[in-house]
């Protein structure tokens, strides 16, 4: 990852289309398109790559996320669990609902810790949302369960981790409904965009309404259409759905390089008995987009992640000391800094992130390095880079 490192003829192909037809909004203007619908096309391609139902283009991973929590129903006051360690936009599409984050621990799959799962249920409980950070998921068996049997929904937030697989199905489709990011730096990109699968018809019809202000998208006439529920201004323009659909048809070679290079890289540092690699539940098999594993302690994870900046081994993320991905640094959300008043529901159910702490999570992002692998390396890089990486790695250790 991310996609944009392969752009070629087929992007250029499609995004040609779109502007020779003239049509870049993907609803409407029917008689100017000359059968062009790349949104429509490559939701199709979703569906087929994905083995679901439905899948549903908006705008952003963000949209996403938040589209997939109400068409389930998710709403103000009502609780939904997620992992202390994802990327900002999670919480900021729960709250964008009225609804209130319930972060917890992870453990060293990097997702969910499910024995803190169960301790956090409440009556007001309404989802479960694992995020698959980095490439890989969390136990959805489990988390299953748990959904089953407190008659929640489990909500899969896959944007970092499109192509990875558990038993045997997509991440994304496991789950009641899933979200993906096509923003510039995934695996596969529409410069910005994002989708919502699921087999349920229901949270499908809600999803294609919600996403263009509540249309219901029946009859020609745009302006006669009704508006059967509240919606947003959610969707994506035919330009970037002509970029994602270009790049949808490469995702299999894109895993494939992936994978490539990472077992390149995790063979390298295996030579290292200091080095443990992050865990990918039984029946997993991750997008190989970061190669994720954990030093000793948070010292020399620190000393390591210093080093590799400085030999320029770069995409080597630490992210004890990250701004966006670790509820370490994020005062905005603890203090609930906002633009406009926060109901009272969400600022009284944030009051726990003033006193809660993270040693369990500490202890695993602590030691973690999270490093990007490339679609563009050659094979000569990615083993030049993997040399580094152990030469720097085995200096550390010898040191302390």
């Amino acid at each position: 990852m991310p996609g944009f490192e392969l752009f070629g003829e087929l992007e250029r192909k499609e995004v040609t289309d779109v502007l020779n037809n003239g049509v870049l909004m993907r609803y409407g203007f029917d008689g100017m398109r000359n059968g062009h619908w790349k949104a429509k096309e490559l939701e199709v391609e979703l569906q087929n790559k994905f083995q679901v139902k439905h899948a549903q283009l908006v705008s952003s991973g963000t949209a996403a996320v938040s589209m997939s929590l109400a068409v389930a129903g998710i709403g103000a006051g009502d609780e939904v669990i997620i992992p202390c360690f994802t990327f900002v936009a999670s919480f900021e599409a729960i709250m964008m609902l009225g609804a209130v984050p319930v972060l917890v621990d992870i453990d060293d799959t990097l997702t969910l810790d499910i024995e803190e799962v169960k301790k956090s249920i409440t009556s007001r409980t309404k989802a479960i949302m694992p995020v698959h950070m980095c490439g890989s998921m969390a136990n959805l068996q489990a988390l299953k369960s748990i959904c089953d049997a407190h008659k929640i929904a489990l909500i899969e937030d896959a944007c970092q981790a499109i192509g990875g697989t558990y038993q045997g199905k997509a991440l994304g489709s496991y789950g009641d409904v899933g979200s993906f990011s096509f923003d510039f730096v995934k695996t596969i990109t529409c410069g910005e965009g994002g989708a919502v699968i699921t087999n349920n018809s229901q949270f499908a019809q809600y999803a294609d309404h919600y996403s263009d202000h509540g249309h219901d998208h029946v009859g020609n006439d745009r302006g006669a259409e009704e508006h059967p529920n509240l919606g947003y201004n959610f969707r994506i323009s035919e330009l970037n759905a002509a970029v994602g659909l270009a790049q949808i048809r490469r995702l299999n070679d894109f895993i494939s390089i992936q994978k490539k290079h990472y077992t390149i890289i995790r063979e390298a540092l295996s030579q290292i008995p200091e080095i443990t690699f992050r865990t990918v539940p039984e029946g997993g098999e991750e997008n190989y987009s970061f190669l994720n594993f954990f030093l000793p302690n948070l010292e020399i994870t620190r000393k390591v992640s210093n080093a590799f900046k400085k030999e320029g081994v770069d995409g080597c993320f630490h992210y004890y000391d990250n701004n966006w991905h670790y509820i370490r640094k994020w005062e905005h959300l603890k203090n609930v800094k906002s633009l406009y008043p926060v109901s009272d529901e969400v600022k009284k159910g944030l009051e726990y992130l003033k006193t809660k702490s993270f040693e369990k999570s500490d202890y695993f992002i602590g030691r973690n390095l999270s490093c990007l692998i490339k679609l563009s390396w050659t094979e000569d890089q990615v083993k030049e880079r993997a040399s580094k990486m152990v030469e720097i790695i085995k200096a550390i250790l010898k040191e302390v």
